[in-house]
C-alpha cells in the first residue's frame, strides 16, 4: 500500500527541512529543535492545569486535562514519545487535549526524566510512580470512577507497556487497559520493517540506534524486559491492549509482534496497523484524516474500558 496522500505530503515537508543527523547534535540541541517542530495547539473544550508529583528522583512535572462541561469517566496516564531523550508535556499537549476531549476522561501527561542525563530505568520508574499516584487519586482529580488506563506513543508506548508489565509483577495499579501507539518494545535493528524504512520516513534506523544508546548505554540491560517487553517470558495478566502501528515505520514489526504476543498470552487485544502511515503520525491530527481516525480509535477504546 502506498503512503496515504496527506501523510505523503507531510513527510515531504518534513524531509524538505533537511534536518541534521541526530548524532551530530547534543541532546540539549535536539530537544530545542524538537520542541520547535512539535509545537502545535488545538482549541478544544478542555481544561488543563499543571502540577507537581512526587517521584523517585525528585518532583515530576505533570499536566492534568479535564473535558470541560462533561463528566470525566476514568483517567488515562499518557507518556510522551521522543526516544527517551526529547519530548515533553508541551510537545504532546495537542494529543492529550484531543484524547481528553474524545474519550471524555481525565488525561495526565508527565515530564519523566530524560536520557542521557538520566539513563534507564529512570524514565520508567518515574512513569510507574505517576501511575501509582493516578491510581490512588483518580477520583480526587475529577474522574467519576477509579478506573485508570496507561498509554503512550513510541518511547512512551515502550514505557506504557513496561508500566503495565511492572504493575502485574509488583501487584501494583490495576489498569483497565493500555494504549500502545507504534511502541518500541525491542532493540532488534535487523527486522524487515527497520531495513525497509531505514531512511526517509521521519524515524531512521540510525536514529533508533542513537536513542537506544542514550537511554540504555549498558548493552546487557537491553535484554531486560523492563526495557524490551517483547522479551518478557510471559505477558499473561497484563491489561487489555490497543496496539496501533504504521506500515512505513521501522518499529512496525516489533509492534505487530507485541500484539501477537499479547493475544497468545490471552490478553484482550485490539490491533490496528495504519498501512499508509509513518512513525509519529498521531501528532498530525490537524492535517491528516488518518491521524484523526487513530485518535478517534483511542477515544472509543478508552471510553469502553474506562466506563464502569
Amino acid at each position: 500500500m502506498p503512503l496515504d496522500p496527506e501523510i505523503a505530503s507531510l513527510v515531504a515537508a518534513w524531509n524538505a527541512l533537511d534536518m541534521p543527523r541526530i548524532d551530530s547534535l547534543s541532546a540539549a540541541e535536539w530537544r530545542a529543535r524538537y520542541a520547535e517542530l512539535e509545537r502545535a495547539k488545538v482549541d478544544l473544550p478542555v481544561v488543563a492545569e499543571d502540577r507537581s508529583l512526587s517521584g523517585p528522583g525528585g518532583p515530576i512535572r505533570a499536566r492534568l486535562y479535564r473535558p470541560d462541561a462533561r463528566e470525566a469517566v476514568g483517567a488515562f496516564l499518557y507518556l510522551h514519545g521522543g526516544g527517551w531523550v526529547v519530548g515533553s508535556i508541551e510537545s504532546h499537549d495537542e494529543r492529550c487535549r484531543r484524547i481528553a476531549h474524545g474519550a471524555s476522561c481525565i488525561v495526565v501527561s508527565i515530564d519523566y526524566r530524560l536520557a542521557p542525563e538520566h539513563p534507564y530505568p529512570a524514565a520508567v520508574e518515574d512513569a510507574y510512580a505517576a501511575a501509582e499516584w493516578l491510581s490512588a487519586e483518580a477520583m480526587k482529580v475529577g474522574s467519576t470512577n477509579a478506573r485508570v488506563a496507561v498509554g503512550g506513543d513510541s518511547a512512551g508506548g515502550n514505557l506504557a507497556a513496561v508500566v503495565a508489565l511492572m504493575a502485574r509483577d509488583r501487584a501494583g495499579p490495576s489498569f483497565s487497559s493500555q494504549v500502545l501507539v507504534y511502541p518500541a518494545v525491542d532493540h532488534d535493528l535487523g527486522r524487515p520493517s527497520v531495513m525497509e524504512n531505514a531512511e526517509g520516513y521521519l524515524l531512521s534506523r540510525d536514529d533508533m540506534k542513537w536513542y537506544i544508546e542514550q537511554y540504555v548505554p549498558n548493552a546487557i540491560d537491553r535484554n531486560d524486559p523492563y526495557f524490551a517487553p517483547l522479551l518478557a517470558e510471559s505477558l499473561a495478566g497484563v491489561a487489555p491492549a490497543l496496539v496501533i502501528t504504521a506500515g512505513y515505520d521501522p518499529l512496525r514489526d516489533e509492534g505487530n509482534a507485541y500484539a501477537v504476543r499479547l493475544e497468545e498470552a490471552g490478553v484482550e487485544t485490539e490491533h490496528h496497523c495504519y498501512e499508509g502511515a509513518v512513525h509519529g503520525f498521531l501528532g498530525w491530527s490537524h492535517a491528516s484524516a488518518v491521524a484523526r481516525d487513530a485518535v478517534d480509535r483511542i477515544g472509543a477504546f478508552l471510553r469502553r474500558h474506562l466506563a464502569t
